[in-house]
């Protein structure tokens, strides 16, 4: 034990001898005034990256597959009432590469209209924008509804658009999210019938019987996790929610 705590003590000592004897790095950060133009335009193009990348998991949501996605393996996990399972983090790496899968086609296009010919530096970072905003607004103009998006059009009190080049992407954008909540909401009313129908079955059941204390969750699971398995319903889930796209 003596010996121990005199190692122990030995190390101390002997760890600031080699801390000076050893020159380590030091890492500095400083702000200066900018000199040039070029400089003040460097700076503002971290900024605006920095933003893009604070704002990514937003754009992710409101421009994508993703949320129509998500709330229909929500309904589903919520209808079968098997509580969290799949977890969370399942359902979400499972819509994420659903909307990587729907949206390729879009992506592909991006990098070929607008990432390959700016890195080749054939065109500017504004047209390369502006070519990947109009490829992500003709995937939103595919899937969003008139309904929705006339009444954007007429919350915001303005002229009504001659074609789609005349809708704003800040119009476009909220009734595109809109049109996917309609469309998940109306998938998860589909998708709650049939286990509902279950748990009305065995409610009257455990009923009839006087076992009223009994929850019909209990008895209920065990027959949703049968229908669903024995007519493969994650095949006929995730199918159909990919045919909702084309």
């Amino acid at each position: 034990m003596k010996r121990r705590i005199l190692f122990i003590s030995l190390l101390f000592l002997l760890v600031p001898v080699a801390a000076s004897a050893v020159n380590l790095p030091t890492v500095s950060f400083g702000i200066k005034d900018a000199a040039t133009p070029t400089e003040v335009s460097t700076t503002l193009q971290v900024l605006l990256v920095l933003t893009i990348l604070t704002v990514a998991p937003a754009i992710l949501l409101m421009t994508t597959a993703f949320t129509r996605i998500i709330i229909v393996l929500g309904f589903l996990r919520q209808a079968m009432g098997t509580q969290n399972t799949p977890p969370n983090q399942v359902l979400l790496g499972l819509a994420l590469f659903l909307t990587l899968f729907v949206m390729a086609p879009t992506f592909n296009t991006i990098n070929q209209q607008a990432l390959q010919p700016y890195m080749e530096e054939q065109i500017t970072q504004q047209q390369a924008l502006n070519r990947s905003i109009e490829v992500m607004r003709n995937f939103m103009f595919s899937q969003v509804q008139e309904s929705e998006l006339q009444l954007l059009i007429d919350l915001t009190k303005e002229e009504q658009p001659a074609d789609k080049t005349e809708v704003s992407s800040a119009l476009l954008i909220p009734a595109f999210m809109l049109s996917e909540l309609k469309r998940a909401f109306q998938m998860g009313f589909m998708i709650y019938v049939p286990f509902l129908v279950i748990d009305m079955l065995v409610a009257s059941v455990l009923m009839s019987m006087g076992m009223m204390m009994l929850p019909p969750i209990i008895i209920s699971l065990p027959f949703k996790l049968l229908l669903f398995v024995l007519v493969d319903g994650w095949q006929l889930v995730i199918g159909s929610l990919m045919k909702s796209f084309t």
